[in-house]
């Protein structure tokens, strides 16, 4: 019965996400759906494994006492016990509320060779031994938690089994002898695995599921100095699961201004697993960007395509910023620009966008390698966002709108900032958002146990939040 141990990990795939209680002290960031046809693929796959699981063990050995005719009391012992074939028929993976899972196999069979020895004073008998275990049942409950570093805990809270019938067939010397004892060691043998079936599945639980359990990660590195965390905000239930979805910075946890909106996920059942990732997960990522000056930006001359009719010097800029060319005759210019806020996320249904403002310092290289501010810059624009995910992660594209510019302040005197506009949008186009659309590229893991893959993917955008569906396959090893 140690397979036992070793299937459950993907008999119990419906924990491949784990869950907090509907009333939360804040809103998650992150929620995760399994439905019935997931448990169903659960308890299907867990069965697949089992079974071919049940032909690689060795059953625990045992003895008995027992009176022969004519010859007194002797003790028998059955060894070497191998099943020889196995048919498990049905398994049912429920939700049990308030508590985690129930855990059912029924109608299932089994096939025992073995060898068995007959010792007394004066003589020792021994042959082979075929049994045939029919109509077992095993009832398992599996109480579902949480620790203090956020990972999910399983114990196995109660166990029961059950067997039909038990059928010994021995063959060997005096074999037909003891077959006259069939009742009595029929009975100790079904009273063997019925205890059996239980401690090792109360050890597998322990040993194995436990283990595989803190696999679901935690946290996540997204880059050098950002993390994503996956941590359950209370202890899991198996119906409307639910996980805190916040990035974080990896040097501190600043204290984030944002909350999660309310989600009220669409009562969709056609896939196996559903996932909704409030706009919190996402503007989340974007204080922390903007926090380590991600967005900031510098524009030199050296960066301004050959054949540029504006470049970035005092000469260039003299037919319409005549005192700038007059106070720093032949002059480099830098251009530094920043975000003043982190760029939020805004999602609408089937729409997503985000609209940043941008201020840029334009300031003079002078000789002496100091920089001279002269003017400022606003910059705003639209720009609408893709986003896709894949067996593992979400990943994003964005595709900025035309910019407008427009002067804040000036030291060299008012001028027409629009005619800076295509230099702006080059730069933009070619270098700022490709910088960001390489980021998006690498993606946000999602929080999966390991061996579990998603596939047939759907993805709908909502009112401040992404809704996911896939079905689940378990990669046995």
């Amino acid at each position: 019965m140690g397979a036992l141990a070793r299937a459950l990990p993907s008999i119990l795939l419906a924990l491949l996400l784990t869950s907090t209680p509907e009333a939360l002290g804040a809103n998650p960031g992150l929620v995760a759906r399994i439905t019935d046809k997931g448990l169903q693929y659960a308890a299907q796959e867990g069965l697949l494994a089992l079974q071919s699981e049940l032909l690689r063990i060795t059953l625990p050995d045992f003895t008995g006492d027992l009176r022969i005719p004519h010859v007194g009391r002797g003790r028998y012992e059955f060894h070497s016990l191998n099943i020889h074939s196995c048919e498990l028929l049905h398994s049912a993976l429920r939700p049990v509320p308030g508590q985690g899972l129930s855990l059912s196999i029924s109608d299932s069979s089994i096939r025992v060779q073995g060898r068995w020895k007959v010792r007394k004073s004066f003589f020792k008998l021994q042959g082979s031994f075929d049994v045939s275990v029919k109509g077992i049942s095993i009832s398992v409950n599996l109480l579902l938690g949480s620790e203090s570093s956020g990972r999910p805990t399983v114990t196995a809270s109660s166990c029961s089994s059950d067997i039909a019938d038990v059928e010994v067939d021995m063959s060997g010397d005096l074999g037909w002898l003891l077959n006259l004892f069939h009742n009595q060691i029929e009975s100790k043998f079904q009273k063997v695995l019925e205890s059996r079936i239980c401690e090792m599945i109360q050890k597998s639980v322990s040993s194995d599921l436990q283990p595989y359990l803190q696999t679901l990660p935690v946290t996540t590195e997204i880059d050098s100095f950002a993390d994503i965390d996956y941590s359950l905000v209370e202890a899991p239930r198996a119906t409307a699961q639910m996980l805190e979805g916040e990035i974080f910075h990896r040097n501190h946890r600043s204290p984030v201004t944002l909350l999660a909106a309310v989600m009220s996920l669409p009562e969709e059942h056609n896939k196996m697993v559903y996932f909704a990732i409030s706009d919190y997960v996402f503007n989340t990522a974007s204080l922390v960007y903007h926090e380590e000056g991600y967005l900031n930006f510098s524009i030199t001359d050296d960066m301004i395509p050959p054949d540029s009719n504006i470049r970035l010097t005092t000469k260039s800029f003299r037919p319409f910023v005549p005192r700038l060319a007059r106070l720093y005759p032949n002059m480099n210019l830098e251009l530094q620009g920043s975000v003043p806020s982190a760029p939020l996320l805004n999602f609408s249904p089937g729409n997503l966008s985000v609209d940043p403002y941008m201020e840029i310092d334009a300031f003079v290289l002078l000789p002496s390698s100091s920089k001279e501010p002269v003017f400022r810059l606003s910059v705003a624009t639209n720009v609408s966002a893709t986003l896709t995910f894949n067996t593992s992660k979400i990943t994003g594209f964005l595709k900025p709108g035309k910019v407008k510019v427009e002067l804040k302040e000036s030291k060299v005197g008012l001028f027409n900032a629009e005619l800076l506009e295509a230099l702006l949008n080059y730069y933009i186009l070619n270098t700022f958002y490709p910088k960001f659309n390489d980021k998006l590229a690498e993606g946000f893991p999602l929080p999966l146990l390991k061996r579990v893959q998603l596939y047939d993917l759907g993805l709908q955008i909502h009112k401040d939040f992404l809704f996911l569906g896939a079905n689940v396959q378990y990669m046995r090893v």
